[in-house]
């Protein structure tokens, strides 16, 4: 008998140690970790400087509150806020958390503004969170199922549809735009290169703020610190977590110009948002980061994973799209796929399944070798279907 709720569906199979790209069951079995807790383990399984850092501030001080100064939690919103360009940083404890935080700024910055119902454009098909604000942000009806009434005040328009977006500017209830650079969730949806900036010059043109949840691709997964980097633009608002702390849970709403002043006293926190574990953890992250040179690896191995998924696969007929973008990839078949994901593990290898896309997320530390293993076992899985 479990005791646990049924919100889950685990496979049958228990991890007990893990050491970089690679997890140990209880069994003793060693499996190729191409998921990396769905886009958190960026740095791998027990990384020995982030163990230290951990168990170095673990025999100093856990916690105390945000009513107090916290060292490594402002040093670590300094760090951020420099990265990204933005001004001020709320910490929280998981994704969902740093969007709710995005939301209640912009529904201040409608206040402010003299609108009384401000609402939000998001996309179809986006993923924000599961909590009743980011559940009801989330453009898919299966994560909304059976939550009814949702929080209102969000339109949902098609991704990548730049006129989806226009037709709403004589609104006046519009007041934020909040996106995934790339939708990951529903599949490693990558939009047109300019998307992003066609976007922010009609925000900047309707005092909307632009909010990019940049949970998933956030912390080097797209082979630069941030996606929204490659369109050379800055959000309003950006939010950030999973690979932030390499598997301890934090979650940041980072804002700039006025947006970043619409949270005052009182009107948001959270109790372990910020602590002195979580913040040190990030911060050694960001400087194993730099240090490691993690960026430049993330390119190489995406270059190569794109051009040996494209030369293997290409007479494939099950194999609808590719799509690859730093180490977010995921291979479109032409039918539900499902059962793939227990051959893959039967077959020592983590990976995720979005209705008909294999998903990879696999550490930005994986080498061209641990590459090829998950390149073949995947090719595998295709051209066995």
């Amino acid at each position: 008998m479990s005791y646990l709720m049924s919100n889950y569906l685990p496979l049958e199979i228990t991890f007990v140690k893990g050491s970089g790209c690679y997890l140990t069951s209880n069994k003793g079995d060693q499996y190729l970790d191409a998921l990396c807790g769905v886009g958190v383990t960026g740095l791998g399984h027990s990384h020995p400087e982030i163990s230290k850092a951990i168990q170095s501030q673990a025999q100093q001080l856990l916690h105390t509150s945000n009513w107090y100064h916290i060292e490594h939690q402002e040093a670590l919103a300094k760090k951020l806020c420099i990265l990204s360009k933005m001004d001020a940083t709320f910490f929280g404890n998981s994704g969902a958390e740093a969007n709710e935080a995005a939301i209640k700024i912009a529904r201040l910055h409608g206040r402010a503004n003299n609108i009384d119902t401000p609402t939000i454009l998001t996309a179809t098909q986006s993923f924000h969170g599961r909590t009743m604000a980011t559940l009801s942000a989330t453009g898919n009806p299966k994560v909304q199922a059976g939550f009814a009434p949702l929080v209102s005040e969000f339109i949902h328009v098609e991704f990548n549809n730049i006129e989806a977006i226009k037709q709403h500017q004589n609104n006046d209830d519009i007041v934020a735009v909040m996106l995934e650079p790339i939708q990951g969730e529903s599949g490693v949806i990558i939009p047109d290169a300019n998307y992003l900036n066609q976007v922010h010059e009609i925000c900047q043109k309707n005092n909307w703020l632009l909010i990019l949840d940049e949970v998933q691709t956030g912390i080097g997964r797209t082979g630069k610190m941030f996606a929204h980097q490659y369109n050379k633009i800055t959000p309003d608002i950006l939010t950030l977590a999973k690979g932030l702390g390499n598997g301890v849970p934090i979650g940041a709403c980072l804002a700039k110009g006025n947006a970043a002043k619409l949270l005052t006293p009182g009107t948001h926190g959270s109790t372990f948002g910020g602590n002195p574990l979580v913040c040190r953890t990030a911060l050694t992250v960001l400087e194993i980061i730099k240090q490691d040179e993690i960026l430049a690896n993330v390119n190489k191995i995406s270059n190569h994973i794109a051009k040996n998924f494209t030369k293997k696969l290409k007479n494939i007929s099950a194999v609808k799209e590719i799509r690859v973008k730093g180490l977010m990839i995921a291979i479109e078949l032409d039918q539900d796929c499902t059962h793939l994901l227990q051959l893959a593990l039967d077959k020592k290898l983590l990976i995720n399944i979005t209705g008909r896309s294999i998903r990879l997320l696999p550490p930005l530390i994986i080498d061209k070798a641990q590459t090829n293993i998950m390149i073949e076992t995947v090719c595998e899985l295709i051209e066995a279907l």
